[in-house]
This record gives structure tokens, sequence and C-alpha cells, in this order.
């Protein structure tokens, strides 16, 4: 998995990092192509699959800026063994659920977990490498846990079509028993900072985003007119905002505002939230349509992205390389733009489906981009941030990624028309197109060619 120029403590915290956020991204997406059968066994439709998937990322967004702060305080290798344990019990949980709401709920304990996984994973790696070796690191790290978002689907097509949908989610307790058995060897000196945790700002933050989404995701069923979704967005939005005051300020926030004051942490995470809406939306559209739209099955749906994920293994980790060397502005700019013609290429898909000729390219060139795109992405915001810091910024950015993919499922129904046929995904095709477009030149704009250079002593040394 790591290459000789890694120390072997280091290629042991690659290998933990990867398996321990593996099973974060794989549930992220493995559940996309399983949602059709989910909703013929349990009912609910098109809302239930919205649900699904956003009841998972409510809590992993809005509970990962927590873990962050879980994370620097009582130290990376506690909150991850913690995290691990609880996301194989929610993972049982999910896969023996009875009817709709208790699966949204044991969704929902899911992404809690998951929460405590990604930042202190991404955290372990930052905190043991600087420079080319932590460029290169987080490039492995990115291609094998971005291909578990893009493999997902396929994986999950395999289980829904030869076994069962509720085998998807029991997938993870292996890699969950051998990322517990590698973390009982890492022996690290962490000096975790004991510092008092702001768990009312986790509140807030939580039911604020999941309010405003239970509005974006119900409001197609009964209107903005009515209070049941007009009293939860503005009581929702109100409790976020109430959020970010609080981080202003408190002496210990969840989420540092003073973070953003350093160029590439804050115009990285702006591009960050236009590329993963871009993708959570692509993701979810192309999983469902393939099946109800294209009469694909879920193991021929999950094989579609497979050329993403092959070039993602095969490109990222040189790609995070190059940004090292060259800087990482190009790669956050062509890329995306690339991703944006992919996409727009799905309009070639037409009622007299054919895989070869209206979407294989598109997901070459979706895979050519994401690839140059997502490693450089991570060490842009990761590499700007002192390494004492690495756990809040981790999680900042896991957190921006979640709630984009967040939010565009919860407009869902807004961006298709009502209902995802051939039209509806055209516009879907569309929406993403322009989000990857924003991300490309949002970069351009806004990121600088040597983020090591970019710290103010001011934002590194503020108090948390």
């Amino acid at each position: 998995m790591a290459s000789s120029r890694f120390a072997p403590l280091q290629r042991l915290v690659i290998s933990v990092a990867v398996l321990a956020s593996f099973v974060t991204f794989l549930d992220g997406t493995v559940v996309t192509v399983a949602l059709p059968a989910i909703s013929r066994e349990l009912g609910g439709g098109i809302t239930t699959q919205q649900w699904v998937v956003d009841a998972y990322l409510i809590t992993l967004s809005a509970l990962i800026l927590l873990a962050g702060s879980l994370s620097d305080a009582y130290g990376r290798v506690l909150v991850m063994r913690v995290g691990l344990i609880a996301f194989g019990v929610a993972s049982v949980a999910v896969a023996a659920a009875p009817d709709p709401l208790f699966l949204i709920i044991a969704r929902a304990a899911q992404g809690a977990a998951g929460a405590l996984l990604v930042p202190s994973s991404l955290a372990l790696i930052t905190a043991t490498m600087r420079a080319d070796v932590q460029s290169r690191a987080i490039g492995i790290w990115t291609a094998f846990t971005t291909s578990a978002q893009l493999i997902g689907p396929l994986l999950g097509g395999l289980f829904v079509d030869f076994l069962s949908w509720r085998f998807v989610f029991l997938i993870n307790v292996f890699p969950i028993a051998v990322t517990l058995l590698l973390l009982s060897r890492l022996k690290l000196k962490e000096h975790p900072s004991g510092a008092r945790v702001d768990w009312a700002s986790g509140a807030l933050c939580a039911i604020g985003l999941g309010a405003v989404v239970f509005a974006l995701i119900e409001q197609p069923n009964l209107g903005w007119q009515s209070p049941v979704i007009w009293l939860p967005g503005i009581g929702g939005a109100a409790l976020f905002a109430w959020f970010l005051i609080r981080q202003q300020r408190s002496s210990t926030p969840l989420m540092p505002l003073s973070l953003f004051r350093v160029r590439d942490f804050a115009w990285g995470n702006l591009a960050t939230l236009f590329v993963y809406a871009a993708l959570s939306l692509n993701g979810f559209v192309l999983g469902v349509y393939l099946q109800q739209g294209a009469g694909l099955s879920a193991t021929a749906a999950g094989l579609a992205s497979l050329p993403i994920t092959i070039l993602m293994i095969l490109l990222s980790s040189r790609a995070g390389s190059w940004a090292g060397r060259f800087g990482p502005r190009i790669f956050m700019t062509v890329g995306p733009l690339i991703m944006a013609v992919g996409a727009l290429m799905l309009l070639l898909v037409a009622e007299d489906f054919d895989y070869w000729w209206q979407v294989l390219h598109a997901m070459i060139v979706l895979g050519l981009g994401l690839a140059l795109t997502v490693a450089p992405l991570t060490s842009a915001i990761l590499g700007a941030i002192d390494e004492s810091r690495s756990g809040i910024a981790s999680a900042v950015n896991n957190a921006v990624s979640r709630v984009a993919g967040l939010l565009v499922v919860a407009m869902l129904s807004t961006i298709i028309g009502g209902i995802l046929n051939l039209a509806g995904f055209h516009n879907a095709a569309i929406v993403t197109a322009a989000l990857l477009v924003l991300g490309g030149v949002v970069s351009w704009i806004g990121i600088r060619r040597n983020p090591a250079e970019e710290v103010p002593s001011e934002a590194v040394d503020a108090p948390r």
C-alpha cells in the first residue's frame, strides 16, 4: 500500500488511516444501488430513499466537527477505536432493520460513529508526516478512500442481486476487525490536550442541519406553505446561525473560524463544497436511474462507475506527488473542468439505452478529472494548517464535503423536477457540470501555488 519511501511506522499509519476511513466512505455510497431494493421491501418511495442517504450524512457531517475536537483533546487512536466499534454495531443494526424508521435511525447512528473515524484517521497522517512524504501519503489515502466511495455501488449491486440488500451493510465487519488489530500495534506518542469539548455547539450543528434537511426533503410532498416545512426550515437555519455565532465567541470552538483566515484553507473548502455536491448528486442519480430508468440490474449499475475507480487507484497517488512538487492550483482547476465535460457527456443517455456508447466515455472522463482533483485538494487544505491543528482542520474539510452531499440529495426532487425519469437525469447532469465548473473557477481564483507558504501565524496560533 505504501512505497519504500515510507518508514515502517508511516506505512502502518497509512494502512490504519485507509482502512478506518474506508468503511465510512464505502457506506456513504454502497447504499446507492440498494435503494430500489430497500424501497421495494420496506416501502416509502423516493422520500425513504433520500432519508436512507441523508440520515447517514446528517450525523456524519454535523458530528464530524465534534469528532475533530475529540480527536485533538483525547487522542486520535482512542477516538478511532471507539468509532470503529460503534460503526460495527450500527452496521449490524442497519442490516437487521424491520421497517423504514428503524433503518433511518440506525443509519443516523452509523453516521455518528463514522464521524469519529475520518478526521482522526487523516490527522494520523498529517501528524506523522510532512512535506512531499505527506503529500504522497495523502494521495494514497485519497486513492483508496475515494475508491471506496466509487466501488461501493459495485459491491452493493452484487449483494443486492445475489444475496440481499441487508448484506450490503455487513461487509463492514471484516475491515473493522482488521483495523482494530492493526490499531493495537500502532504505538504513537500522542499528547492529548484534554481541552474542554463544546458539546452544546455539536448539538446546535446537528439539530440545525437536520431540521433544514427535513424541510428540503419533505417540501415536495407538503409544500412550503405547510408549517411542518417552514417552521423546521427557519428554526434549523436559526440554530445553525447560533452555532456559527458560538464558534466566533468560544475559546474552544468546534469549527475555529480563524482557520478560514488561511487563504488556501478557505478557498479550498469552498471548492470542496461545489465538487463534492456534484459528486454526490451524480452518484445518487446514476445509481438509481440506471436501475429504475435504464433497466439495469443492481450489479450492472454498480459496474457502470468501475472506470472511475480504476483511474482513481492508478492516478491519485501520482497526482498527490505532483501537487507536492508543483502546487495544487492547476490540478484543482483542470480536474473539475474535465469532470464537468464528463458530466455533460451523460446528456447522450437516451430512452434507447446503451452503456458502451452513452455512459462509458463519460465515466472515463469523470475518473480522469477526479483523480487529478481529490489528492491535490486534500493536500492544499491540510497542508495550509499547522500539524497541531490537523485534527480539526481535517474535520472541517470533511464536514464541508458531507454537508455538500447532504444538501444536494435533500434538494434532489427540485433538481430533477420531481421524478427521476430521463429528463430528470439530464437535469441532474447539467447541475452536476455547473457545480464542477464553479469548483474549478474557485480553485483558480483562490488557491496559491504553495500552501505551506500561506499560513499566517495569527491563524495557526489562535487559541482553541
